[in-house]
């Protein structure tokens, strides 16, 4: 690996060369929220789930289906508590583990998240509550809706991590949206990059945005980099 830049993300953030520990606490919500039976009436503005076609779904049946797993929320931690982001936006709260996770590694940043369904977003409160976090803005309705005023509020965003709406042009909407504000360090984070063939087009096109100067492909995630060190654009696919 020839960039220092790549070099060390691989090294501190996948590899974790830094020791970081992330939270027990989170993964013991997790085990919490795979166990509850409450049904939940979901609102979904986005692709849709591969796994239900019911509105009607209970906590724990939506915690196996939409949390992300253990192994990547740990990753974002780790990307947190490395790069120290002040200003942090998640497009797609869930239940709020990934969220919880975000909030732990920087307890001095801003945290913006939003969730489209009402009845999530009730669970996601009462979870960041019950987690004692304070530095956590919980916003609900569709992106589409809420993304453009909240962006318009932020001077700069450090980092954004796109978990929701899985289409091909929302997703460049809101890469656009959030390019408004970002600068050289902004760090973006797109949730499943492959998940489908207008996902795999969306990130296609983000990477070859003249804005962009690397690109991260875990396979599940992907990273956006502005950074200009990078004199010409460079692309990178990791085993995780």
């Amino acid at each position: 690996m020839h960039s220092p830049f790549v070099f060390q993300f691989i090294l501190n953030v996948l590899n974790n060369k830094q020791g970081y520990v992330a939270p027990l606490e989170v993964e013991r919500l997790r085990e919490e929220l795979l166990r509850q039976k409450e049904l939940l009436e979901v609102e979904d503005f986005g692709a849709g789930s591969r796994i239900s076609k019911t509105k009607e779904r209970s906590i724990g049946e939506l915690a196996k289906a939409a949390l992300k797993p253990k192994k990547y929320s740990q990753l974002l931690y780790r990307l947190v508590k490395y790069y120290a982001p002040k200003t942090i936006i998640e497009l797609g709260t869930s239940l709020g583990t990934t969220t919880a996770y975000l909030a732990k590694a920087a307890p001095d940043a801003k945290i913006i998240t939003i969730e489209g369904s009402e009845a999530v977003h009730q669970v996601a409160l009462s979870n960041f509550d019950g987690l004692g976090l304070e530095n956590i803005e919980s916003l609900q309705g569709n992106f589409d809706d809420v993304l453009p005023s909240v962006i318009r509020e932020l001077s700069t965003i450090d980092l954004a991590y796109i978990d929701g709406n899985h289409r091909y042009q929302p997703t460049l909407d809101y890469f656009h949206q959030f390019l408004e504000k970002a600068h050289n360090d902004t760090i973006l984070v797109f949730d499943d990059i492959h998940w489908s063939a207008q996902m795999e087009q969306a990130w296609k096109e983000i990477q070859q945005h003249p804005s962009v100067q690397c690109t991260i492909d875990i396979f599940f995630l992907g990273f956006v980099f502005f950074r200009k060190e990078f004199k010409t654009k460079q692309h990178f696919s990791v085993r995780f």
